[in-house]
């Protein structure tokens, strides 16, 4: 059955629309909570940005965007944009693509060497971060924004934490990581690298920091005990990922790994771990999972990618043993709770290598000699303003409970050093009050639309062979296109439908960005400019 695509509502007679002798109700424009604001862990005004782009002015749609996240181009490819998720339009045709746009201005600003605005007036105050993963940037950044010094101190030997260690280059181009750190580092924010900060107290005092922030990345892998008759190769996933990283970066000789490697675990490093190893030269490389598809942690369409690129993914199984050249496994059942359990069956599979991708954890060792910080298992206790009970000190990121992504920690990042700004002022920060949000039920939508999105290609799975890029980006034409399906939920974008609507013409439009106003001795209080406001920004209110 086809859709009406008019979907303009007729009048509904038996409301009161309060006209009448006396004026009682007028409009008045107010901002609303876009969803996919609302969605965003680290808090972007992507509808702004947007609205921006939609115009053309791609470098002012860029500034937007680096006041909240310093690292567009590299979230437009690694983020797994939970705003498009949210996104009003995905209930008519498609969600707008958000991050492909995001990636756009990204290597916009890095083709064409656009600069932030200069910091303002030092502060005098000093903060000491620890990690240069993205809550440690993130943070970073924002307090050089709010004319703090800062310095990173990074265990490593290259900035960037998991982003540059745990995401292969096929999915995060190295010189996109390094055009943006660089772009930090050129505004003010200082970086030390293979420093790895044993003693924070110490560091603290005796660098004169006013304040530490504590951003480690969670880098140890888990681990689990598997039964060897015969030595069998066994590797981490983070420390492969770590290696073959600087192997590709150094040229250094990348891990052996033979010709058929296994990997142990269903999230999305074991789908890169996978991806990797065929990379590297293995002629067969196979994932073994004790769930099945619909209870991976890892994303749909990682597994799909991965697939594509020749990957077996064994479902419902369990490594029982490794031996110097096989495992053997045992098939599971899913129970109804979704929790696997064995079935007795055993069954044997070949291997040269197997890569464990169980999970990571934080090492959490350089706090546990820190009077007042209090740790729970994998994490550190923390406020609502991401200090620990050691005044001064803040942590977030991988070493909070949260969970564990790249855009969550450059959310943490961004808080945190809100919360450090307020602390060093002898102050507390109060997030101002939300605007309330805007449902797909809100929008008063004039036609039923299809104008699918303008989403990044991914390249045909032969010409994945290297560790070249795998996803082609936007050029500007699609860019403005894809910005222009946006709905702007909540939030007047001048459409003139109120000004077109008022029977009494007692709308005044004030010119380009500057909105309307409403002439009290014309305005009858129909709501007519309520009833047809396409993005829900138009509220009636009583009259004074």
């Amino acid at each position: 059955m086809s859709r009406p695509l008019d979907m303009t509502l007729p009048p509904d007679l038996s409301r009161k629309t309060g006209t009448g002798p006396v004026l009682s109700r007028v409009p008045r424009w107010r901002p609303a909570l876009p969803p996919c604001n609302h969605a965003c862990p680290a808090g972007e005004d992507i509808q702004a940005w947007l609205s921006l782009a939609q115009s053309g002015q791609f470098e002012a749609a860029w500034r937007r965007l680096i006041e909240v996240n310093p690292l567009p181009a590299v979230h437009g490819r690694v983020c797994y944009h939970p705003c498009e998720r949210a996104c009003n339009r995905a209930e008519v045709d498609e969600a707008v693509s958000i991050h492909a746009i995001e990636r756009f201005l990204g290597d916009e600003a890095l083709r064409l060497g656009w600069l932030p605005a200069p910091p303002p007036a030092p502060t005098g105050k000093r903060v000491l971060v620890v990690g240069a993963g993205p809550s440690g940037l993130s943070c970073a950044w924002h307090l050089n924004r709010l004319g703090h010094s800062v310095e990173i101190r990074e265990a490593g030997p290259r900035p960037g934490g998991m982003l540059r260690f745990g995401i292969p280059a096929y999915r995060l181009p190295r010189a996109v990581l390094d055009g943006e750190v660089a772009r930090m580092l050129a505004a003010g924010v200082q970086l030390t690298l293979n420093h790895k900060v044993e003693d924070v107290l110490a560091e603290w005092r005796e660098g004169g920091f006013d304040a530490v922030f504590m951003a480690i990345g969670a880098h140890l892998a888990k681990r689990v005990d598997i039964p060897a008759r015969e030595a069998g190769r066994i590797l981490d996933a983070v420390s492969f990922l770590q290696q073959a990283s600087l192997a590709q970066e150094q040229g250094l000789q990348p891990p052996v790994l033979g010709r058929r490697v296994a990997i142990y675990g269903g999230g999305n490093t074991a789908m890169d771990a996978a991806r990797t190893a065929r990379r590297l030269g293995a002629e067969e490389a196979m994932i073994i999972y004790r769930r099945d598809r619909d209870h991976m942690p890892a994303h749909d369409f990682e597994a799909i990618e991965a697939e594509e690129e020749g990957i077996t993914i064994n479902w419902l199984r369990s490594i029982r043993q490794f031996d110097s050249d096989r495992l053997e496994v045992e098939v599971m059942t899913l129970d109804e709770q979704g929790q696997p359990q064995p079935t007795g069956r055993v069954e044997t599979l070949e291997a040269d290598a197997l890569i464990l991708a169980l999970g990571q954890e934080v090492d959490l060792s350089v706090l546990k000699s820190v009077p007042g910080v209090r740790l729970s298992g994998e994490v550190v206790q923390v406020g609502e303003n991401l200090m620990t009970d050691l005044p001064g000190l803040f942590a977030g990121g991988d070493m909070v409970p949260s969970e564990r992504t790249v855009t969550v920690a450059t959310g943490h990042g961004k808080k945190a050093a809100r919360h450090i700004d307020a602390w060093l002022r002898g102050e507390r920060y109060c997030k101002p009050p939300s605007f309330p949000l805007v449902g797909t039920a809100s929008l008063q939508l004039w036609f039923q639309t299809w104008a699918p999105a303008s989403d990044q290609s991914v390249l045909a799975p032969a010409s994945r062979h290297g560790f070249s890029e795998i996803v082609c980006g936007l050029d500007a034409n699609e860019a403005r296109y894809e910005a222009s399906r946006c709905y702007s939920c909540g939030n007047c974008f001048e459409c003139d439908g109120c000004f077109a609507s008022c029977p009494e013409q007692a709308i005044e439009k004030l010119g380009a960005g500057l909105g309307y106003r409403v002439d009290p001795a014309r305005c009858s209080g129909c709501s007519a400019c309520h009833d047809q406001c396409p993005c829900n920004a138009i509220e009636m209110e009583e009259a004074k």
